[in-house]
């Protein structure tokens, strides 16, 4: 395959691009996967269609950006358990992701990027938005930006993962998908508010409404004022990109600079995606 086949496609004008030209089942030539780093660096998401992975063909092209994670608390496929079965029912409403967040942020180290790889798709809803957390920091006020940097955000599994909230039947197997019970549910970290991509070098919000608990140093009342700003401003429209899916897609995003969102207005349709992540580093 020549770089010629190759075509980069911006997506909205706030992030994302459809790559086509491309076959992720064969091993990319060199300057094929340059081409593709380029561009998920500088769109923050990339996308392609048409693609018959497995999850041995996905987790390769997957390694390609790095070691992948095996999550803690959702529990992946037995032979591969980096890959993750992400299978919601017919007849039932979606759990998983439904909300404005960043894969992971309660890791220590957060997933640097996260690939999704569409295996059954109902006919319409279920669309993935995204939002540039790049643009969002950048519309701030340098009054803001001033308050901000130096700012510290914990962050918490328990929110979205705890028995109490997800229900007891993913701890007991009893569910689409299996959790695990674990320390990490209750444990918190510290992100900076603000952080600076390790490749790019640019500056980006780091919080979300999913897994981001309150700022450090302030009291509850000002916490929370500041992180309902915050979480409203990072869902503004014209920062966000929509992708539809399709049959054997495949979305790539980085998690460093993005929010998404699964919608759930699909609930007549099953829909089944295979899901990998791929390891970062301590936020700065």
């Amino acid at each position: 395959m020549s770089d010629s086949d190759l075509q980069i496609r911006p997506l909205a004008g706030a992030l994302g691009a459809e790559i086509l030209g491309v076959d992720l089942t064969k091993s990319l030539g060199a300057s094929d996967f340059q081409s593709i780093r380029r561009a998920f660096l500088e769109h923050g998401a990339v996308f392609f269609r048409g693609q018959d992975l497995n999850p041995e063909t996905q987790m390769a092209f997957g390694r390609r950006f790095g070691e992948l994670d095996v999550h803690p608390i959702a529990i992946g496929l037995e032979d591969t358990p980096e890959v993750i079965r992400v299978f919601k029912p017919a007849g039932e409403s979606a759990f998983f992701g439904t909300g404005w967040h960043t894969d992971n942020s309660f890791f220590e180290e957060p997933s640097a990027a996260t690939m999704l790889h569409g295996v059954v798709i109902p006919p319409h809803g279920g669309d993935t938005l995204f939002a540039s957390m790049e643009r969002a920091y950048e519309a701030l006020s340098a009054t803001m930006k001033q308050m901000l940097d130096g700012l510290s955000a914990v962050h918490c599994a328990s929110p979205a993962y705890s028995p109490s909230v997800t229900g007891d039947s993913k701890y007991s197997g009893d569910a689409p998908m299996s959790y695990r019970e674990t320390d990490i549910l209750d444990r918190e970290v510290e992100h900076p508010v603000v952080r600076t991509h390790p490749e790019t070098g640019r500056r980006s919000l780091y919080v979300n409404q999913m897994f981001t608990r309150r700022i450090a140093g302030l009291s509850k009342g000002e916490s929370e004022a500041l992180l309902s700003f915050l979480f409203d401003h990072c869902a503004t429209p014209d920062f966000t990109a929509r992708f539809r899916w399709d049959r054997g897609s495949v979305a790539l995003w980085d998690n460093r600079c993005l929010q998404h969102y699964a919608l759930d207005d699909y609930q007549q349709f099953e829909r089944l995606m295979m899901r990998v992540t791929i390891c970062g580093d301590r936020p700065r």
